[in-house]
């Protein structure tokens, strides 16, 4: 009777445990006497060594690599903004480098460090206003985007579950209060602006000149409808001068 009152005891002990853990995503790894978070250490930010940008290089040609990944749309999923010309955008990482330096790559090896500033994982778009001014090296505690915050949140961890980096304890609860709110953690792309595209002279570009009517640098899709283009896809030359509304490739359906 004692022992099948203990067995239940323990029972009933495994099961609360259990669901303590499900309630509370922090965990300890006992191996290491460490405060985990969905996997990632949680520790405090830590400069091993000096932060130099020149150990972080990465080329401009891979914007078109981002911009593939982003289904072929110029597309910023922190503002919902989509571009007219990639020289309205600039690549963004999502764990700044700074940022990614203060979390573990201060002691990795500058072939890591290289990998991590190209890895497309942790590469999109953003205006100039935001990646420079507005977001820079914060880190999610400190900044969150207006658009895809879900999204951004369960990025963040993938990348750092990726490079083993860590993440700091007000950073791992702020991602947490955010995700236990979210339905879906996939990025949703719908322009909700548009960047002006850049002025360009008349006389060196062809299809303004055959398309747009009212010489303004923009096709509307009354002029594309009476060129009889439209419905006009991404792969027209006039599409870039345009406006698609609900980014799927194609305008004036």
């Amino acid at each position: 009777m004692q022992e099948n009152t203990a067995r239940a005891t323990n029972f009933i002990g495994s099961l609360v445990f259990s669901a303590i853990l499900i309630m509370n995503p922090f965990a300890m790894d006992t191996a290491h006497g460490d405060l985990m978070y969905k996997g990632i250490k949680v520790a405090p930010e830590y400069r091993c060594s000096p932060y130099n940008r020149n150990d972080y290089p990465y080329p401009q040609s891979i914007e078109l690599e981002i911009i593939k990944g982003l289904g072929g749309i110029m597309y910023g999923p922190y503002t919902g903004t989509c571009f007219h010309s990639r020289y309205a955008s600039d690549i963004e990482h999502i764990v700044s480098l700074s940022e990614a330096h203060d979390s573990g790559l201060c002691a990795a090896s500058k072939k890591i460090r290289r990998r991590f500033a190209t890895d497309l994982l942790n590469l999109t778009l953003a205006s100039p206003q935001v990646n420079r001014y507005q977001k820079s090296g914060k880190d999610f505690t400190e900044w969150r985007p207006a658009k895809n915050a879900c999204w951004f949140a369960q990025r963040i961890l993938d990348i750092r579950r990726k490079y083993d980096l860590t993440i700091d304890l007000n950073e791992a609860d702020a991602i947490q209060r955010v995700l236990s709110k979210c339905n879906t953690t996939a990025m949703t792309v719908k322009c909700n602006t548009w960047t002006s595209p850049k002025p360009r002279p008349q006389s060196d570009n062809a299809t303004l000149q055959k398309y747009d009517e009212n010489r303004d640098g923009r096709i509307t899709c009354r002029e594309a409808r009476r060129h009889g283009i439209a419905p006009v896809h991404k792969s027209h030359p006039a599409y870039v001068y345009m406006r698609d509304g609900d980014g799927d490739g194609t305008v004036c359906e």
